[in-house]
């Protein structure tokens, strides 16, 4: 028996007789689904000519092979041009970060029977400056690639050079292809999309590209045909390609794969043909619902009914972030959120993962065996995850409980939120520690449920030594967004977070607010004491201990902090403020195929020194101006190693290897 219950503003309805169209929306009509109602058909839905579906809040189609979802024309026929006839609104365009959305959820209809236009209402922010790629999902079937020029205001490019990708490729649209580690570009415009889960990149030249501006009105209108549902899709093989030393290797396009793939989530070793930028996937949101990717990572005995157990999963990478633009014109994000699990597959960090319309994503697996993602059964109306033990359901509510886990294998974290003067957030990072989780440096990413920070992040910690303090041999190789230590072995011990935006003249972070989780569910407001005990401690390098509790805000008073899990012992306070950290990093450029020094913000000029493996000064210059690279101009035609050393005009000391 079919169902069907409507929130009807102002409308005419008709029923239809045949099987494929339950609810009709008739000429001049309209069927106004407002912010916060749940609208069901259990069949097919047609627009006529000028009526409309005009959806704030949910609806859901559940139909058969025979049910339909059409916009008409006054003639019958279907039309294949856009006339806002199925609306999904933006409900508070002017905020558009946390504004609600109308949604659409389609269930049992074949994709040949999903003929109707459907109209989604979009904003985003502004992913780059200059010559940029804006990341996005485009979640229709068939849409043609040059429907995207008269929605955007922009022409895109088909034409991709190597030579001078800043003019030329950032016109393009680009697809993400997992298998070969690369973008492929569209052709031919005229082409169309049947790949639902794609993550596109759409080219910005000359800042020609902002989806926080809309062509006109308040909004950016994309349309085209919905996805019908399709089968699980296969993890296995990503970035299955050889590298090359350092990355230095192109893809088929010519392109060095270290100009444009980054791995945030394998820190042990670096090396790009061991793990390193490997069993990665990229994808955008295929559907015009949220996804909820909280427990694709789940393996504790079938508490959850979505048919996904991704047993493998290392992290997820999600919101785009920045977009940083090499002077290549390459790209890559920073300041994106980051989730990741450990092996029973509890998740920690930017705990939240609701993935919305028109968002990408990446997933990073620990290892190569094979997975599939059912992106059908991730499909949710709601802006939270669902918790441990609730059944899927695209409608479930978010219910109240706690992870099934006993406390001595519970997993606990600290979130350090950097507040500027008027609260709003410019960085964050986390510490986390388990019974099982390792102390510092780790040789594999088997368990690790670390994650680096990326060089723009504005607070973030460094890897411990054994006994408390950063580890030298690692601060000038990466820094991290979440990091993790034993409980047991790490206990009292301090951790160091440091803040680079403390000696800013103007905007910056002036408080930390504290975030606390166990079992990834927050503690209650003002919690100090974990099930363990214990808890989170502070210190200012010029301040004494304190307890870290939920949801305090305190004022920041020192470049450096020492975090501890459990009380410290008064003569292991760590109460000096290190001054030899730095975000000064050696990269290699494709576009002039050498190596360059990218300075920390912080320095004014450097001395740089290069030496080869016999230890011989081949390179000496002297107050280098740090306001933009310093190429390494090494001859191309050698292959050998190189030590770099750079030291600021106040001491700081940079040192890292080169291998050609």
């Amino acid at each position: 028996m079919r169902k069907s219950l409507f929130a009807i503003g102002l409308l005419a309805i008709s029923y239809s007789v045949q099987a494929q169209i339950l609810c009709h929306v008739d000429t001049d009509a309209k069927m106004y689904v407002s912010e916060g109602t749940l609208v069901y058909s259990g069949g097919g839905v047609q627009t006529k000519d000028t009526g409309v579906l005009d959806v704030r809040g949910n609806v859901m189609i559940v139909g058969s092979g025979t049910d339909a979802l059409k916009t008409i024309d006054a003639l019958g026929a279907d039309k294949t041009t856009n006339g806002d006839n199925i609306v999904l609104r933006l409900n508070t365009p002017g905020t558009y970060a946390s504004s609600t959305y109308g949604q659409l959820y389609i269930d049992g209809l074949t994709q040949s029977n999903i003929t109707g236009i459907v109209t989604k209402e979009y904003l985003t922010d502004k992913q780059g400056d200059g010559n940029y790629f804006q990341q996005i999902a485009l979640p229709f079937f068939g849409k043609a690639y040059s429907s995207l020029s008269t929605e955007l205001g922009k022409t895109f490019g088909t034409v991709r050079n190597i030579q001078n990708p800043g003019n030329v490729n950032n016109d393009l649209i680009l697809q993400w292809n997992n298998a070969q580690a690369k973008s492929d570009h569209v052709t031919d415009l005229s082409s169309t999309t049947s790949n639902g889960p794609a993550y596109y990149m759409l080219g910005s030249r000359n800042n020609n590209l902002n989806l926080n501006t809309p062509v006109s009105g308040s909004v950016n209108k994309i349309s085209g045909r919905p996805y019908a549902t399709f089968a699980p899709v296969n993890l296995q093989n990503g970035g299955n390609v050889y590298f090359g030393p350092g990355g230095n290797g192109a893809n088929s396009y010519g392109e060095a794969y270290n100009s444009y793939l980054q791995d945030q989530f394998d820190l042990p070793n670096g090396e790009w043909n061991v793990t390193y930028g490997k069993n990665i996937y990229q994808f955008g949101n295929p559907f015009l619902t949220n996804l909820d990717l909280s427990k694709i990572g789940y393996i504790e005995g079938g508490a959850i009914t979505d048919g996904n157990n991704v047993a493998n999963i290392m992290g997820i990478e999600y919101t785009s972030g920045s977009v940083v633009t090499q002077a290549n014109g390459y790209t890559f994000t920073t300041g994106a959120l980051k989730q990741t699990f450990n092996l029973n597959g509890t998740p920690v960090g930017d705990i939240g993962l609701i993935i919305k319309p028109m968002q990408p994503f990446i997933i990073k697996l620990r290892d190569n065996s094979a997975q599939n993602l059912n992106f059908s059964t991730l499909r949710r109306f709601k802006d939270v995850v669902r918790v441990d033990g609730t059944d899927y359901n695209v409608n479930a509510a978010k219910m109240a409980g706690k992870a099934n886990k006993s406390a001595g294998a519970s997993i606990k974290q600290l979130g350090v939120i950097g507040l500027d003067a008027n609260g709003n957030e410019l960085g964050r990072a986390y510490y986390v520690v388990s019974a099982t989780a390792t102390t510092g440096h780790q040789t594999s990413i088997a368990t690790t449920v670390q994650a680096a920070a990326s060089s723009s992040n504005l607070i973030g910690t460094f890897e411990e030594a054994p006994n408390g303090g950063y580890d030298p041999n690692y601060n000038a190789k990466y820094w991290l967004y979440i990091n993790e230590a034993n409980e047991k072995d790490f206990l009292g011990k301090d951790l160091l977070l440091w803040n680079f935006d403390f000696s800013k003249p103007d905007k910056k972070i002036v408080s930390y607010k504290f975030e606390i989780r166990e079992n990834a569910e927050m503690l209650p407001a003002g919690t100090h004491q974990l099930s363990s005990g214990t808890g989170f401690y502070y210190k200012a390098s010029n301040g004494s201990v304190q307890q870290a509790k939920q949801g305090d805000v305190v004022p920041v008073s020192s470049k450096s902090y020492n975090l501890y899990y459990g009380e410290p012992n008064k003569g292991t306070l760590a109460a000096k403020e290190t001054a030899t950290l730095s975000r000064t990093t050696v990269v290699y450029n494709p576009a002039i195929s050498n190596y360059i020094v990218r300075f920390d913000p912080d320095w004014k000029k450097a001395d740089i020194e290069v030496y080869d493996m016999s230890g011989k000064l081949i390179i000496s210059k002297k107050t280098v101006d740090t306001s933009k690279d310093f190429v390494i101009e090494l001859d191309g035609s050698v292959k050998s190693s190189y030590v770099v050393k750079v030291v600021s005009d106040k001491g700081v000391i940079v040192n890292t290897k080169i291998l050609k």
